[in-house]
């Protein structure tokens, strides 16, 4: 037979709450959860390693060097340009237009004398910046400009000349598309929709376009 006392025990050992190490158990698969969700929603590798800053320049890297791409008035030539790589500072500018498409504070050091700049097709100023550290990222060229999250970097798709077809297209077109809205003319893709317009008219002869707006 079992005492009331043992009865009482054996009641209060069923009622006891979950150990702390179930609890902590708990915890690792919500934490791993977290994690998986992390990494499912972690933001794709940038283009070329690097970025785009609205009307000033497009940029890549590799672990050695950064190259900054700057769109130019057509025709433009090297005497034109007023161009200076500092260890810790950047300038460019036209000289006609006394003022500076870049004037900062480098985000990195450089070694200088082993950075340089040329002009390509007469209309892109293409600068070599050779990082001092050549085993770091950079999150961005300039102080104050827009960053990347460089821990999303992925080393093969470092330099644009190595970049898959797609994706060197993609960069192409920004840059391009940048030379047109400084020049004040169509993107891309607003040529795209204009030419599907004229198109369309010489479809449709018939019909009246004189008040359609491309949009």
């Amino acid at each position: 037979d079992i005492s009331p006392s043992e009865q009482a025990s054996e009641k209060e050992l069923k009622n006891e709450p979950s150990s702390p190490e179930k609890n902590s158990n708990d915890s690792d698969q919500k934490s791993e959860t977290t994690k998986e969700g992390e990494d499912e929603t972690k933001a794709p590798p940038p283009l070329g390693n690097g970025g785009t800053v609205e009307g000033k320049y497009v940029w890549t890297q590799t672990l050695s060097e950064v190259n900054v791409t700057v769109s130019l008035p057509e025709g433009t030539r090297g005497r034109d340009l007023n161009v200076t790589i500092a260890r810790n500072h950047l300038k460019v500018g036209i000289k006609r237009d006394n003022n500076w498409i870049i004037n900062g504070s480098l985000v990195k050091s450089t070694i200088s004398d082993d950075s340089f700049w040329t002009i390509e097709d007469g209309n892109r100023l293409v600068l070599n910046l050779q990082k001092l550290n050549q085993m770091e990222w950079w999150e961005g060229v300039v102080d104050g400009d827009p960053t990347i999250d460089v821990r999303t970097i992925q080393p093969e798709n470092s330099n644009l000349a190595d970049l898959d077809g797609e994706t060197r297209q993609t960069v192409e077109k920004m840059m391009f598309d940048q030379r047109q809205k400084a020049a004040g003319l169509p993107t891309s893709d607003e040529q795209k929709k204009f030419e599907m317009l004229e198109n369309f008219k010489k479809a449709h002869p018939e019909m009246d376009f004189s008040n359609a707006k491309i949009s």
